[in-house]
C-alpha cells in the first residue's frame, strides 16, 4: 500500500503557527518554501498585535499581491492566501507593516523556489526508460489520456461520486451530480465527530511528477458544501508497488500534499496510513521530511526498504545449502522444517502450504519457511539486472533496462567501474548459524561446512537471466529456485571455501546520507499496528516493529512517541481492522499536542496510546508499558510477548543486533574471536581454527563495534 493522508480542515500544516504576539513573519504552509511546485503556494502572514491587518502589504518580486490575502477565518491575527501563478525558479516574497512615529517600516522577506509540476525538485535526473503505463489504475477510467509522454501529463479532472447501498461491493461507487435529486440507494457514513452524512465524495485526478495522483474527500453537500469533513490523497508515485525509490517518492508526496493544501485548505494535521511499503514511507519520510506528515499509522511495518535486503539476501543462499544437505542425507536434520529456523532466524511451519513442494520431494508436505513463502523470488528482483518487465514493454526496452533496486536509485548509489549501479550488499565475515552452534544445535563441523559452502551473490556484470520458475519459458528444463546461477559458490562442494561478497562502500555511505536508511530520527506520534502473521510465514514478520523501536532508542535514547499494537490473526487469518481505533487515538493525541505544544509528543499521549495486543475480534487483551517486555530488554516476558512470539533474522542469529541495518560488520581476526570465547561453550580444535582462517581470511564479524558501512562522519544523530 502507498501512504494515504487524513487531512482535517484548519490549523497548521507543519507544526504550530507562528505566534501572533511576536514579530511579522511569513510562512509557506503548503510545502517547504524552497520546494514549491505547480506555480502555487499557500502562505500565512503573522501580524504583530497592535497592527491592523489592513495595514499589511505583501509583494512578490516587487509586485503588490496583497489582494491575494485575507483575514484568517479562524480569527487568528494573521493573513492567509494562495500565491499563483508563481514563476519558475526563485522568487522573493516581502511583507511590510508601517512603523510608528519616526520608526522605520518593519519588513520581512522569504525566498520561494517554484518547480515544474512535472518535476523533478531534488530527486535528480529522471529515470529512463519510464513508461506512462495506465493499465489497471482505478483512476484511469475517469482520467484524461496522457497528453505528453515525456512528462506523463494528463488533464486534471474532477467529479462527484456516491457510495451505493445496492451496487456490488467490488465497485460500490456511482457518478453523482450535486444538483440532482438524492438517489434512493445513497449510503451514509459517520464522521469522526459523530455526524451521519451522505456518503458523497469529490474526486480529483491528475498527474504530478510523472505519476498519477488522486485526491478524494467526503463532500456530502456536493459542490456547494462547506469545508469537507474528511479527505485523503494518494499517488502512484507514493505507491511502492510502482517503485521503491523513496527519494523520488518523498519528493512526489511533498508535491501532492502541496497540491492539496494550495487547492483546498490548510489541514489541521496530516497523518500517514499505509501498510508494508506504505509503512516504510512513514518512517523514512517522517525522518527525511519533517512536517510532511504530523503523525503516522504504519501497518505491517519495516523501518526501511534497503536494510531489509541485508538479511533477505541470505535467504536463497541458506535455502540452497539446506536443500543440498536434505537431498544428500535422508536423515538430515534439515529435512525438519523447524530446524531451518536455526540458521535463517525467520519462522518456519509444519502446516503452511508450500508452492514449491513439487520441486522439494525430499521435504515433508505441507511445510515451509518464511524465506520460501514470503521472500522467494525477491532476491532476483533486487539484485539481478536482467530480471524484470513492465506492461507493454518491448524486448528491446527490457534488454536496455537494469532491473535492480540499486539501479532504481542510481541517483543515490551511483555507478561502479563496470557501469552498473553500486550495490551495498555484503556478507564478508558473516558466520551463518553462529547462535545455533553456541546453543549446541549444530556441530562445529556443520558450522564450518555451512560457512564454507553458503557462498554469496555475483556482481551485476556477471549475472545471467533467471531460470525456471521465474522465467516460464525455461521450464521444466532449467529449474533454479534459488537463483544459484547468480551465486558465487565453491567449485568443489565446500572444500575450497566459496567467496563472500564485499559491498560497495560508496553505496553503503550513500544509503545513510540519503536517508534511505531509517536511523530512528523521528518525533511524531506513531501507532505501529500489524496483524500477527507469524504462523502464515508472511513476509511482514513481527520483529520489524521492534527493529524500528530499537533504532529510535539508539538515536535519541527514547521511543515514547511510538506505540506498538498487534491484533491476533490466528487461526484463520486477519479478521479485525484496528485502523479506525488507531485514527481515533491519533486524533486525540494530535488534539492534545495542539492544546499543549509545550509538553511535546510523548507527554501528550492519550490513555489509549500505549503498547497493546488485541484478540481476533479486536477486543483488548493487554495494554501497558510492559506488555512487550523481554523483547528489547532483559525483563521477564510481558503479557503480549508471551502470547505473540517474535522471531529473528539470519543476521541476528549470526550475532548481529536486533535492529538490523548493518551493511558491513567490523572484522576481527579468527584468533581474536577464539580468544574472546566467541564460540563458547565450544573450544575449537587447532584444525577447526585453521579451517576458520581458510573460510574467513579477512576475519569474522565483530558486532560490538557497529556498522563499518556507515560513514565515519555520520553520527547517530544523522549529522555529518
Amino acid at each position: 500500500m502507498a501512504v494515504a493522508v487524513l487531512n482535517l480542515p484548519a490549523g497548521a500544516a507543519e507544526g504550530p503557527s507562528p505566534s501572533h504576539h511576536g514579530a511579522l513573519a511569513l510562512r509557506v504552509v503548503s510545502s517547504p518554501p524552497r520546494l514549491v511546485s505547480g506555480g502555487a503556494a499557500r502562505v500565512n502572514v503573522a501580524v504583530p498585535d497592535g497592527v491592523a491587518l489592513a495595514d499589511v502589504t505583501v509583494k512578490l518580486n516587487g509586485i503588490d499581491v496583497t489582494a491575494a490575502f485575507g483575514p484568517d477565518p479562524e480569527g487568528n491575527h494573521q493573513l492567509k492566501g494562495v500565491l499563483t501563478p508563481l514563476p519558475l525558479g526563485e522568487s522573493t516574497l516581502v511583507a511590510r507593516v508601517p512603523g510608528r512615529g519616526k520608526a522605520r517600516p518593519k519588513r520581512v522577506k522569504l525566498a520561494i523556489v517554484n518547480h515544474p509540476i512535472t518535476g523533478p525538485m531534488f530527486s535528480g535526473p529522471r529515470q529512463e526508460v519510464f513508461l506512462c503505463a495506465t493499465e489497471g489504475h482505478r483512476a484511469i477510467a475517469l482520467l484524461g489520456l496522457i497528453t505528453d509522454t515525456e512528462t506523463c501529463s494528463a488533464e486534471t479532472r474532477v467529479g462527484f461520486f456516491y457510495r451505493s447501498t445496492t451496487a456490488p461491493t467490488s465497485n460500490p461507487w456511482k457518478p453523482f451530480h450535486p444538483s440532482a435529486p438524492r438517489p434512493a440507494d445513497m449510503a451514509t457514513v459517520t464522521t469522526l465527530d459523530g455526524r451521519t452524512v451522505d456518503f458523497v465524495i469529490r474526486w480529483e485526478r491528475g498527474t504530478i511528477n510523472r505519476f498519477i495522483y488522486s485526491i478524494a474527500m467526503l463532500s456530502p453537500g456536493g459542490r456547494g458544501a462547506a469545508v469537507p469533513d474528511l479527505s485523503a490523497w494518494n499517488s502512484t508515485g507514493t505507491k511502492t508497488g510502482t517503485h521503491y525509490n523513496l527519494q523520488l517518492g518523498g519528493e512526489t508526496a511533498i508535491m501532492v500534499k502541496s497540491r492539496f493544501v494550495t487547492a483546498y485548505a490548510e489541514p489541521e494535521y496530516t497523518v500517514g496510513v499505509g501498510g508494508s511499503g506504505g509503512a516504510i514511507q512513514q518512517y523514512v519520510y517522517g525522518q527525511n521530511h519533517p512536517g510532511l506528515i504530523d503523525a503516522g499509522v504504519p501497518q505491517y511495518s519495516y523501518p526501511d526498504m534497503v536494510t531489509q535486503t541485508i538479511h533477505i539476501g541470505d535467504c536463497e543462499l541458506l535455502e540452497r545449502w539446506l536443500d543440498s544437505k536434505a537431498i544428500a542425507d535422508p536423515l538430515s536434520m534439515w529435512r525438519t522444517w523447524a530446524n531451518r529456523r536455526l540458521v535463517e532466524g525467520l519462522n518456519t511451519s509444519d502446516a503452511a502450504p508450500n508452492p514449491f513442494a513439487p520441486l522439494m520431494p525430499y521435504m515433508p508436505t505441507p511445510g515451509s519457511t518464511e524465506c520460501i513463502n514470503g521472500w522467494r523470488g525477491l532476491s532476483p528482483l533486487t539484485l539481478n539486472p536482467h530480471f524484470g518487465t513492465a506492461p507493454g514493454i518491448t524486448p528491446e526496452q527490457q534488454a536496455s533496462v537494469e532491473w535492480t533496486h540499486w539501479a532504481d536509485l542510481v541517483n543515490i548509489y551511483g555507478r561502479d567501474a563496470t557501469g552498473f549501479a553500486r550495490n551495498p550488499w555484503d556478507n564478508v565475515g558473516v558466520q551463518y548459524g553462529l547462535q545455533a552452534l553456541r546453543d549446541g544445535r549444530i556441530s562445529f563441523d556443520e558450522f564450518l561446512d555451512l560457512n564454507a559452502s553458503v557462498g554469496s551473490w555475483k556482481e551485476a556484470k556477471d549475472m545471467v537471466q533467471e531460470g525456471c520458475p521465474y522465467i516460464l519459458t525455461a521450464c521444466p528444463v532449467d529449474v533454479d529456485v534459488w537463483s544459484a546461477g547468480n551465486m558465487n559458490l565453491s567449485p568443489d562442494g565446500g572444500l575450497t571455501p566459496a567467496p563472500r561478497r564485499r559491498g560497495d562502500r560508496q553505496a553503503q555511505h550513500a544509503a545513510y546520507r540519503s536517508g534511505m536508511v531509517f536511523r530512528g530520527k523521528i518525533d511524531i506520534p506513531l501507532i505501529d499496528w500489524r496483524h500477527y502473521l507469524e504462523p502464515f510465514l508472511d513476509m511482514h514478520h513481527s520483529h520489524q516493529s521492534f527493529a524500528a523501536r530499537q533504532r529510535m532508542l539508539n538515536h535519541g535514547g527514547d521511543a515514547a512517541n511510538q506505540v506498538i499494537w498487534f491484533t491476533d490473526a490466528r487461526p484463520a487469518g486477519p479478521q479485525f481492522d484496528q485502523t479506525p481505533l488507531a485514527l481515533r487515538v491519533i486524533d486525540e493525541w494530535m488534539t492534545n499536542i495542539r492544546a499543549h505544544p509545550e509538553r511535546g509528543v510523548a507527554d501528550n499521549k492519550p490513555a489509549a496510546a500505549v503498547d497493546s495486543c488485541f484478540a481476533t475480534d479486536g477486543s483488548l487483551i493487554a495494554a501497558g508499558d510492559d506488555v512487550w517486555a523481554g523483547i528489547l530488554d532483559e525483563r521477564p516476558p510481558g503479557a503480549c510477548t508471551q502470547l505473540f512470539p517474535i522471531h529473528a533474522t539470519s543476521r541476528i542469529v549470526t550475532g548481529g543486533p536486533t535492529e538490523g541495518g548493518i551493511f558491513k560488520c567490523f572484522l576481527q581476526p579468527v584468533d581474536a574471536a577464539v580468544d574472546r570465547g566467541l564460540y563458547a561453550p565450544w573450544t575449537p580444535t587447532p584444525e577447526q581454527v585453521s579451517r576458520l582462517r581458510q573460510i574467513f581470511p579477512d576475519g569474522v564479524c565483530d558486532y560490538t563495534k557497529g556498522d563499518a558501512g556507515r560513514p565515519r562522519t555520520l553520527h547517530a544523530s544523522g549529522r555529518e
